[in-house]
This record gives structure tokens, sequence and C-alpha cells, in this order.
């Protein structure tokens, strides 16, 4: 996987990249790259919030961040959303991503 299949870019305090959520799947876990994001999977449902909450919970933790750090900047009501990860560049990222990528966390 590489940054720019998943449009993963470093900003000045961290770094943003685009995930596509599939919400109410059969586990937490991060499928890989798809259509130009990071494609995740989490067990919530798309109901008042639960799973972007999920979503946030999941990156932060394979990102190794507070889930403070890590917040929806786009896409709160649809599956394409833009995140932002505070604290951790882009090759780091990446990194960690790639790691745990298609293996069901939690």
């Amino acid at each position: 996987m590489t940054a720019r299949e998943i449009s993963l870019v470093d900003t000045p305090t961290g770094c943003r990249l685009k995930v596509s959520v599939r919400a109410g799947g059969r586990a937490d876990a991060i499928a890989g790259p798809h259509a130009g994001a990071l494609k995740l999977s989490v067990v919530a449902a798309p109901e008042r919030g639960r799973a972007n909450r999920a979503v946030v919970e999941l990156l932060a933790g394979v990102l190794g961040l507070p889930r403070s750090a890590v917040t929806i900047v786009s896409g709160h009501a649809s599956p394409l959303k833009a995140i932002r990860a505070e604290g951790i560049d882009a090759a780091r990222a990446l990194a960690r991503l790639d790691a745990v990528r298609a293996r069901p966390i939690g």
C-alpha cells in the first residue's frame, strides 16, 4: 500500500487521509486501499454517530494515538470520510496501517 493509493498526505501537525467505511461489518478491520481511500470495516451501525466513533477509535488504536488526536474532518454522514491524525507523519502512519491491514482488530 502506498500513500498515494489512500490519499495520505502530511500536514503541518500530522497527516490527513481518506477512508471508505463499511458500517455494520463483521469486524473492525483495515482492508487496504480502495478507490483512492483506505477501506475500513466497523461493527457499529451507522446511527447516531456510532460508526464514526468506531472509525476514530479503530484508527487511533492502529496509529498509536489518543482518540482526541484523530478527527473526522468531512463526511460525517457519508461512507467516504476525510480524517486528520495529529502527531504522526504520513510515513509512520502508512507503516502502522500496513502492519495491521486485513487483520481483524479487537
